[in-house]
């Protein structure tokens, strides 16, 4: 295996959750040495939600923390403690990178901001992920996912026609927000190394919603130059048709067909239905609603998502089989490029993680470990510094690691 292109680079990880680990894990896996730091006989929160492998909620067995601390280490420090602070500052001597997202007063509170840390190691590059800034009216409120995309626009314009705005699932903002960070962190390296001088980075989740490619730019274009708000659109009530997600033989499909395109679903569905509803026809509700009833739905209920797929494949019509985590697990294309990474952990044995961001030989990406034990790396971090066991076993009892 070749070297990997962040081999050099020293981190230190004190990020918790989701967005922050993110960031850091990123790094981790094209070949920094990422030392997560964690809160003695806790560690990171993450270590407690779900999924967890067999459904037994261990803190080492949590599917979350596994996928998002790849390649890392992991110690514990208590840095509420002088000695705990003494230790940090030791570590901050001879790394590049810090990357932390607690609330924006907590690393000023305990000493630990930029610009103190900076006097130990003027190249130092930390990069603080939060919820509104590090700055601003907002700084220090709270915050959850659901809330960010609520304040960030992106959620007026999803939900169904005139009925209330809704969310999408999961945590795709913490996400957007972690690579965010790491590609901010990146550039401030390079700047780093290339100037000889460190800086800030203060990553805002909800300026990164504001500034998202997902619907956000187009719709803050529309209006800036229109005065256009975008509406929420109801697209089961969409006067083209087929088109919208559709139940089917073994589960659900997308299909993207009607006005230009209704002649092509004809050739998928091998039956003359132009001269009935097509043209003008389109646009009458009660038409649609026969098409659908007596044509489309008894097509599509009696055929798998491959059938349907395949068969407006060859009509030129789009299409997509709605997969679930255990069809990508088979999904060909997905295997034939490698995608998924097999990893071995001491506690869940082996499992299937989702692998590479991107395909490229010459910046290669590699699993070198697993998502590590709360301190698993204790002995190994803290003697490097010249601590002996004695000492460590000390520490331990006083709580400082």
């Amino acid at each position: 295996m070749a070297e990997q292109p962040l081999s050099d680079v020293r981190i230190l990880d004190l990020t918790w959750h989701i967005a922050g680990p993110f960031c850091t894990k990123l790094f981790a896996d094209y070949g920094a040495d990422v030392i997560k730091i964690e809160r003695p006989g806790q560690g990171d929160p993450a270590r407690g939600l779900g999924p967890f492998h067999e459904d037994d909620p261990h803190p080492e067995k949590c599917g979350l923390f596994l996928y998002l601390n790849t390649n890392k280490r992991s110690i514990t420090l208590n840095l509420n403690t002088q000695t705990g602070k003494r230790i940090f500052k030791d570590l901050v001597e001879d790394i590049d990178i810090i990357v932390e997202n607690f609330s924006p007063h907590v690393m000023p509170g305990l000493g630990l901001d930029y610009e103190s840390l900076e006097k130990i190691n003027p190249r130092l590059v930390m990069t603080s992920i939060s919820n509104f800034g590090q700055t601003g009216p907002y700084r220090d409120f709270k915050s959850s996912e659901l809330i960010i995309y609520a304040m960030g626009g992106a959620m007026c314009t999803t939900g169904v026609g005139d009925c209330e705005p809704v969310k999408k699932g999961m945590n795709v903002m913490q996400y957007q927000g972690g690579n965010t960070a790491a590609t901010a962190t990146m550039i401030a390296l390079f700047g780093a190394r290339a100037n000889g001088i460190g800086q800030h980075v203060d990553v805002s989740l909800m300026e990164t919603q504001m500034g998202a490619i997902d619907r956000r730019m187009s719709e803050l274009l529309a209006y800036e130059y229109n005065g256009e708000l975008t509406p929420r659109m109801d697209i089961a009530g969409l006067l083209q048709y087929p088109y919208g997600i559709f139940p089917c033989g073994d589960g659900y499909v997308d299909v993207a067909g009607g006005f230009m395109f209704l002649n092509r679903i004809e050739k998928v569905l091998k039956i003359p239905i132009m001269e009935t509803y097509g043209g003008a026809n389109q646009f009458d509700v009660n038409r649609r609603e026969e098409f659908l009833a007596n044509i489309w739905y008894p097509w599509v209920l009696e055929r798998t998502r491959r059938e349907i797929v395949e068969a407006c494949q060859e009509g030129r019509v789009m299409s997509a089989p709605i997969n679930t985590t255990e069809d990508l697990l088979r999904e060909s294309q997905l295997q034939e490029r490698d995608f998924w990474a097999e990893v071995d952990h001491p506690v869940v044995g082996r499992l299937t993680y989702p692998g590479r961001p991107v395909l490229c030989d010459e910046l290669p990406w590699n699993i070198r470990r697993p998502a590590p034990l709360l301190g698993e790396h204790n002995e190994e971090v803290y003697t490097s510094l010249g601590y002996t066991k004695e000492n460590l076993v000390k520490l331990r009892e006083m709580g400082i690691i």
